[in-house]
């Protein structure tokens, strides 16, 4: 999966002398937590920052709620672009999604822009993240889900694409991934041979860590 099937495109913005209570009022009514800030040179409109919602709470004191509908306040003049993130970290439309996810874990932010040719086309946030992840897992077809450890140089495809093939039964998803440095698969199954698979995976020499039916 890419990053194109999952984010937002053509994503609300703000000019860059945006009024923060603007801002605000914006997210407010939009029920956004995040907006690119624009910037328009001779070249065009480009991208300058990112605002959050966390970004405009900051900005005024602790008991004052800018995202309210009339917060008050001298800081309503403030411009976006005193409180903004300035050159944030970006992203393309045919990223891997489990690349934008490692790069919004490590630097722990929540969104990231997606740019084509230095142009805004989307944005991307960590509920999309979420919701491509869980798409991986989910459970619309009835089977099992078996997870099972495997060795650091074995083909788990052509493991599973043989037994999957003698049993008669369609594989939904493969998925290799680590526990606690321990190799693993988690392979989605449906159809009259699970249990007989299961069965053939613990023959063939693997700890079956688990099998959720649904």
């Amino acid at each position: 999966m890419i990053v194109s099937m999952w984010m937002t495109r053509n994503p609300v913005t703000v000019a860059l002398h945006t009024p923060i209570a603007e801002a605000a009022a914006m997210m407010a009514r939009r029920r956004i937590r995040r907006l690119p800030v624009m910037e328009t040179e001779p070249s065009g409109v480009v991208l300058a920052g990112i605002v959050s919602a966390t970004d405009i709470l900051r900005a005024f004191p602790h008991d004052v709620n800018p995202l309210a509908p009339a917060p008050g306040g001298a800081k309503d003049r403030l411009l976006i672009e005193e409180i903004m993130r300035r050159d944030p970290f970006t992203t393309a439309p045919d990223e891997p999604i489990e690349e934008v996810a490692r790069v919004m874990g490590g630097q722990k932010i929540g969104a990231l822009p997606v740019l084509r040719d230095g142009r805004l086309v989307g944005l991307i946030t960590e509920s999309d993240i979420f919701r491509a992840f869980v798409s991986i897992f989910n459970t619309d077809t009835s089977g099992a889900r078996i997870t099972f450890d495997v060795s650091k140089a074995e083909d788990t495809f052509a493991l599973i694409a043989k037994v999957a093939l003698e049993r008669n039964v369609r594989v939904v998803s493969l998925i290799s991934s680590s526990q606690n440095d321990l190799p693993v698969c988690v392979v989605r199954i449906t159809g009259d041979g699970v249990e007989a698979m299961l069965d053939d995976l613990w023959k063939s020499g693997h700890r079956v860590l688990n099998v959720l039916r649904h």
